[in-house]
């Protein structure tokens, strides 16, 4: 059993084999600032964040390059104790991504410069959340707003790699902090004859020339000839006056009246969407051994975590970097299906022009989550059916809650995400806190400490035998989580090992360790969260109360069995209140 992928770039379920084992590099297209991410967003997020815990967790098996397997450990097969290491790296982009972009992105206007316009509306209309204080006409400013949203609202829904980053900045770099390393790909590009430079000096552009990578459209399946003529939303006939192709792509454009410019051998002006992920990917990712080196040999998983100034070095180093033709640069690459063309056609083409002698994949395995439905239907501020993750958060759901019904639809079906599904989801959460919470926490810095509930024992579990099964084979969440209720349905009294093994595979699912909304508590009654107290529930638990007091069983039952039907059920707790929850 180990790890197999859907693999947009060959469009089948194969082995996952990573170029080192040990150590697996994974990126991730991130969210471009210039508004709050909706819940669509995340589902993409999430769907990478549970796959990095996957291939992190013990119970993940993963192919090498001899064929052999590897567990996550430096042990033998029978005494693996460990996980193995996942740098996963997501950019933030706040500069560059036009709202034209499936045109090429030449014509449009910047996306920061649309959020200073709504943020000015909103300081006018005196709209904005309280103590907000953001200057609608300052791009970096308005860039700070938003990315710091997403990152709390991605550490509140668990994303690893944002929690990672409150220590470790360049896990999550930013474009405006990566232009001297864009800069230097674009150089190779042109200096390799794969890009080229068009346009007198004060309205210079430089474009990716896609005859000489042989399989652009490999990725999305839209050909050359097919794009020639128009297709796949990438043609504008404005843009195409100077190009050598109509599907050539942008790198750079001088631009002096940009909202966002920098100074370019090329001009003053600002980059194209795409060449940012290739230059923060590689200037991240790569281990200080390649910068200048040629060959994967020396990929050993050694990297420390870097300072963003360090990161931000290597960047300016991406001149020396040296591959082998061919080779896979990275293991992992996800984003949304939406960022499939252009964005990572393009991706894989600068890439490998770049760095790789024109041929190769970027990376070895692509991944790409399908888009979300919320109550059967594409989600639509017209409809009342848009959420961002906060607006969820203020109607009182909770974050595991959230996160839950996002990640448990298989990653290539389209979710729908519903109100009901919601309520379902907090159930469950709350059905699966009960069983880790019948023992106390027997995990420290990571590793199975109890006598009884060692890995090798705890792989061998039924529960996490069946969960293993369901992730190695592309990651179906559904099943795993099927896995779960349908073995707690055959639960009595759980023992410790139970307790152990539900939080090693909540490890992987990242549910149980997010913050729980706080309890009400009121005079008579301990409500859990989720439950709101409400007059009607105050009455009859007092009216429970006295009967109890009377030893009048029959009118104490009868007010149990009418709470059970309101969806409540009740215990009495040694502190003489009334644990109340969900039933």
């Amino acid at each position: 059993m180990h790890l197999r992928l859907h693999n947009t770039l060959t469009k089948r379920v194969e082995d996952f084999v990573p170029i080192d084992a040990t150590h697996i590099t994974f990126y991730s297209c991130g969210p471009t600032v210039y508004d709050d991410a909706h819940i669509g967003n995340f589902r993409s997020f999430l769907a990478a964040d549970v796959l990095r815990r996957f291939v992190e967790s013990p119970l993940c098996t993963l192919r090498t390059n001899e064929g052999s397997k590897h567990d996550g450990s430096t042990q033998t097969s029978s005494t693996h104790d460990g996980p193995r290491r996942v740098t996963h790296v997501m950019n933030i982009t706040d500069v560059g991504h036009m709202t034209d972009d499936a045109e090429g992105g030449e014509t449009g206007e910047d996306k920061m410069a649309v959020a200073g316009r709504r943020l000015l509306e909103a300081k006018k209309a005196g709209t904005l959340p309280a103590g907000v204080e953001v200057n609608p006409s300052d791009p970096h400013q308005i860039a700070r707003f938003y990315e710091a949203r997403f990152k709390e609202d991605a550490r509140q829904l668990g994303l690893k790699l944002a929690i990672e980053a409150v220590n470790d900045p360049s896990l999550m770099p930013r474009a405006t902090e990566s232009i001297q390393g864009m800069i230097a790909v674009i150089a190779r590009l042109i200096e390799g004859n794969y890009a080229y430079v068009v346009g007198e000096a004060g309205s210079r552009v430089v474009y990716f020339d896609v005859r000489t990578f042989p399989t652009y459209g490999s990725l999305s399946g839209n050909t050359l000839d097919a794009l020639k003529e128009g297709e796949g939303g990438r043609i504008s006939a404005t843009n195409q006056a100077q190009k050598r192709s109509p599907a050539d792509f942008l790198l750079w454009k001088e631009d002096r009246t940009h909202v966002m410019k920098w100074m370019s051998p090329w001009g003053e002006g600002y980059p194209g969407w795409h060449i940012e992920c290739t230059a923060m990917s590689i200037a991240r990712l790569l281990t200080n051994s390649e910068i200048g080196h040629a060959g994967h040999a020396a990929h050993t998983g050694s990297v420390h975590a870097e300072s963003m100034q360090t990161t931000l070095a290597h960047a300016a180093d991406l001149t020396r970097v040296s591959l082998p033709t061919g080779s896979a640069i990275i293991d992992l690459h996800s984003g949304g299906e939406d960022n499939i063309f252009p964005h990572h056609e393009c991706e894989i083409a600068q890439s490998c022009c770049g760095f790789t002698g024109g041929t190769g994949s970027f990376a070895r395995t692509w991944f790409h989550p399908r888009f979300l439905l919320v109550e059967g239907t594409k989600m639509s501020k017209s409809k009342g059916n848009f959420f961002t993750a906060r607006d969820l958060f203020a109607k009182g759901i909770e974050p595991a809650a959230v996160r839950l019904e996002l990640i448990r639809t298989h990653y290539r079906a389209n979710a729908n995400f519903t109100m009901q599904g919601l309520d379902d989801c907090r159930r469950m959460v709350e059905r699966w806190r009960r069983v880790v919470d019948a023992h106390p926490v027997s995990l420290a810095h990571g590793h199975y400490a109890d006598a009884a509930s060692t890995l090798d024992s705890m792989r061998e579990h039924p529960l996490a035998r069946e969960f293993a099964l369901a992730m190695h084979e592309d990651l179906n969440v559904a099943q795993a989580v099927a896995a779960v209720n349908g073995w707690l349905n055959t639960l009595g009294v759980p023992t410790r090992a139970d307790s152990d093994v539900l939080r090693m595979i909540d490890g992987v699912l990242g549910v149980l360790e997010l913050e729980r909304p706080k309890a009400n508590v009121t005079e008579i009654a301990a409500y859990a969260p989720g439950v709101t107290p409400d007059p009607k529930i105050e009455e009859l638990l007092t009216l429970r109360r006295d009967a109890r007091a009377k030893k009048d069983f029959v009118t104490s039952d009868r007010i149990r069995d009418e709470l059970q039907a309101m969806g409540l059920a009740i215990k009495d707790s040694a502190g003489g209140k009334v644990d109340v929850r969900r039933a």
